[in-house]
């Protein structure tokens, strides 16, 4: 047949016929071959990932993953492209199939697949030795105490089940329990890690990562990648950047997740906010533990210092020896002594209980009496002093306010009486002189707040009858832990001699008197504050000591009867003299006239003790009387009210239920701006010449349920913005001129039964006026809709009873 075709020898025609055949062929095996590059692009797909996941280990650059991807991209549109053609474009299909082996090529040339497969392997290797070790970082720090968490929970069970009951029942995604240094919040974080109930409610997905001060969370959020089954996706520039990228792992991992982040501090508390993550249908939570509460991040519970009870079950768990029958068994007074010297501190009552256990009579002896003339902080190499310290320094570290030591503020705190209210107005007075802080009280009060947030006292409002605006803050106390209290008195020591201290506190038992004050030659004193305690055994006179430096003087006392110090007369630098006696009734004040030659003398605070007379302070600025008896002092008085006190800016009278009126000279004392006559029961009248006060902005009479009416007139008192005549019950009518006060802009008339009516002058006033009541006065007022510039607005009082004693059973 080839010689009938012009031109074509059999010579040619062979060779044309086996390229026909092995064109035919890759024709036919066209399909297996589209069959398999749709596999060799899944498992380059694959690959690629993989090179472009660990591209910051294998060191390639981003031109060479470009090209790489783009290849991959030609090859796929290859391949989808041709899986649509039917069988009628045979004829095409060798020239697709060269196509699609040729694009496998390049691809293959650019990963070099065996090279690179063994390379993947090893860096993938790398990277899970990599998250193991960070596994066992993590684990590392939860086993530090192993798994006796359980025994160390003793006597903080009541804590415990709290904090288990929130992390199984509450909704919110971060919960912080919160407590000082040594309170056992470690303790029970581990606890909650081994228990079987929360074990199973997160199916075992628990983290625990001791943060600290030097918070590596870069590590911790890592190792929470590698756990939910997803590498990091770089190298985190930052701890900002690592939690950042935190929602999104937890959002592809199915599982429940249980975070647990200890000993959290301040400075971390930005980051801390990033770990709130809200995902529907899914159980994700955070336990927080830190030495300060942190309001912003969730629900909170705050671990306090053990009572005596629990304290008790935790040392005799630790002292108990194993071997009972040939050990010492201490007496329960010996024992409850001791228990009692270790301040309610778990640290303490866990050192001190395995330093006794197994130990002999000599030892148990030794112990009990050193603590009874020691603190529990004196002791040599003791840890828990340094713990605490390690807290004290956060004062000045994350202090909020630059212009106040808060450090310096928590130490005068161990300047009074173990286990007694505080008054916080009793700060305000102190700081004021000490520290140059203002007047109102603002910063003292913004330095209690944070003290309370750092955990270093408690914060008790036994009633709320002012906004918050009005700064008044004679319903405010504080207690001090007596724990912090050793540690404020410890670190006032400063190693140095008693008498050349900042703070001296002297506490007197009985007639007991230390040995520097019963020598001839009395010590001069250096002490800017000095505070002294006696007891109600107390009976003979002070020593003659010299505190010629004593700007503030604290006396604390427990008698019916009280001798001023004889050295008051010469403290000529004292600027606050703050009076407290604890005792059940009026104590009586002698020797009083001695502080008239005190010239420097600017704040008077005296609580329970029976006033004799008004001396001369020429620049007394603020007067206190808190369940005194004060009639005799106002009324019998030699001297006038405004000649004693000329320069007086601010006069508090509370709880004197004696004072049935104030003297009239109290009007001339130009100076005066706040006067606060409030619970004194029999006070029946202000003065009628009361509007020549002309610089007064504040006049409270709360709960003085005898006074009757007001003055005529007020018109004069041009500058006043507050009048509270709360709980006035027979108060009946208002001065009718009460609408020429112009500055006029809170009115407080809270439980005012009687008081029916407004003085329709009150509807001249051109400017917003606030009045503030009660849900029982809502409907009692005929005429209150008539007065449209009135702002109506309730404020129940809500009172605190938390802080009052337990009644024994």
């Amino acid at each position: 047949m080839a010689e009938n075709i012009p031109g074509v020898g059999a010579g040619a025609v062979i060779p044309l016929l086996k390229e026909a055949l092995v064109i035919a062929r890759r024709g036919w095996e066209f399909e297996s071959t589209l069959e398999r590059s749709r596999e060799t692009l899944n498992s380059l797909t694959r690959e690629v990932e993989k090179i472009k996941r660990l591209s910051p280990q294998l060191d390639r650059s981003r031109e060479e993953l470009e090209t790489l991807e783009n290849h991959l991209r030609a090859f796929k549109e290859l391949v989808d492209k041709y899986s649509k053609f039917s069988r009628w474009r045979c004829p095409f299909f060798p020239c697709y199939q060269y196509r699609l082996e040729k694009k496998e090529k390049d691809i293959n040339r650019h990963t070099t697949s065996q090279n690179s497969h063994r390379l993947l392997d090893i860096v993938s290797k790398i990277c899970d030795i990599r998250i193991i070790l960070q596994n066992l970082y993590m684990k590392e720090n939860i086993n530090i105490c192993g798994a006796i968490g359980e025994q160390e929970c003793v006597g903080m069970d009541e804590y415990f089940n709290k904090l288990k009951l929130n992390l199984l029942l509450d909704d919110a995604p971060v919960h912080v329990f919160t407590g000082l240094v040594g309170s056992g919040k470690t303790t029970l974080a581990k606890k909650i890690y081994f228990d079987p109930e929360i074990k199973a409610e997160f199916k075992g997905n628990i983290f625990f990562a001791r943060v600290s001060k030097e918070a590596n969370w870069k590590v911790i959020i890592e190792t929470l990648f590698g756990y939910c089954g997803s590498g990091a996706p770089a190298a985190f520039q930052s701890n900002e950047d690592a939690a950042t990228h935190l929602e999104g792992v937890l959002r592809g991992f199915k599982n429940p997740i249980l975070l647990i982040l200890d000993d959290v501090w301040p400075s971390s508390e930005a980051l801390v906010q990033k770990f709130k993550i809200l995902i529907p249908d899914y159980k994700y939570k955070v336990l927080v533990t830190s030495r300060v509460a942190l309001p912003g991040i969730g629900p909170s519970s705050r671990l306090d210092q053990l009572d005596h009870h629990h304290a008790l079950a935790l040392f005799s768990h630790y002292a108990r020896p194993y071997d009972r029958d040939n050990s010492y068994t201490p007496p329960p007074e010996v024992v409850n002594q001791i228990v009692r010297s270790c301040l309610g501190s778990p640290k303490a009552l866990k050192a001190t209980g395995i330093s006794l256990c197994g130990m002999g009579f000599e030892t148990w002896k030794t112990t009990k009496e050193s603590l009874e003339t020691r603190s529990i902080l004196d002791f040599p190499k003791n840890e828990l002093l340094n713990d605490l310290k390690e807290s004290l320094d956060m004062l000045e570290r994350e202090n909020k306010f630059p212009s106040i030591n808060q450090k310096e503020c928590f130490m005068d705190l161990g300047l009074f009486p173990a286990d007694k209210r505080i008054p916080v107005v009793t700060l305000i007075d102190m700081w004021a002189e000490l520290y140059d802080l203002n007047n109102d009280g603002s910063n003292a009060v913004a330095t209690v707040l944070d003290l309370t947030y750092k955990n270093f006292i408690n914060l008790n409002v036994t009633r709320k009858i002012a906004k918050v605006e009005d700064m008044y803050y004679y319903n405010h106390f504080i207690t001090l832990p007596n724990l912090l209290r050793e540690l404020a008195i410890h670190q006032s020591k400063d190693d140095k001699p008693f008498n050349q201290r900042k703070r001296l506190f002297v506490d007197l038992k009985g007639n007991n008197r230390p040995k520097w004050s019963v020598s001839q030659n009395q010590p001069k004193v250096d002490a800017r504050i000095l505070s002294i305690s006696t007891d109600e055994e107390f009976t003979s006179k002070w020593c003659d000591m010299q505190p010629d430096e004593a700007e503030v003087l604290i006396l604390n006392m427990h008698s019916s009867q009280y001798t001023l110090p004889e050295f008051t007369e010469r403290m000529s630098k004292l600027k606050v003299l703050i009076v407290t006696n604890y005792a059940s009734h009026c104590s009586e004040l002698k020797n009083f006239d001695l502080l008239g030659s005190l010239s420097n003398l600017k704040r008077i605070r005296l609580e329970k003790v029976s006033v004799p007379s008004l001396c001369i302070w020429k620049n007394l600025r603020k007067f206190s009387l808190h369940m005194c008896n004060a009639k005799q002092a106002f009324e019998n008085c030699s001297n006038q009210i405004s000649d004693a006190m000329p320069n007086l800016v601010e006069m508090s009278i509370d709880y004197c239920n004696d004072l049935v009126k104030l003297p009239d000279g109290l009007c001339n004392i130009a100076p005066l701006k706040k006067l606060s006559i409030t619970n004194c029961h029999r006070f029946s009248a202000l003065p009628q010449d009361i509007a020549k006060l002309k610089n007064l902005e504040v006049l409270r009479l709360c709960s003085c349920s005898d006074l009757e009416e007001m003055p005529y007139s007020v018109d004069g008192l041009n500058k006043l913005s507050c009048l509270d005549i709360s709980y006035c019950l027979k108060l009946s009518k208002l001065p009718d001129d009460i609408g020429g006060l112009k500055k006029l802009e809170k009115l407080y008339m809270k439980g005012c039964t009687k008081l029916s009516e407004l003085p329709n002058s009150l509807s001249k006033i051109d400017h917003k006026i606030y009045v503030i009541y009660d849900d029982e006065m809502a409907d009692s007022w005929r005429n209150l809709a008539d007065f449209p510039n009135l702002k109506k607005e309730i404020l129940n009082v809500d009172p605190d009873l938390k802080w009052l004693p337990a009644v024994p059973s």
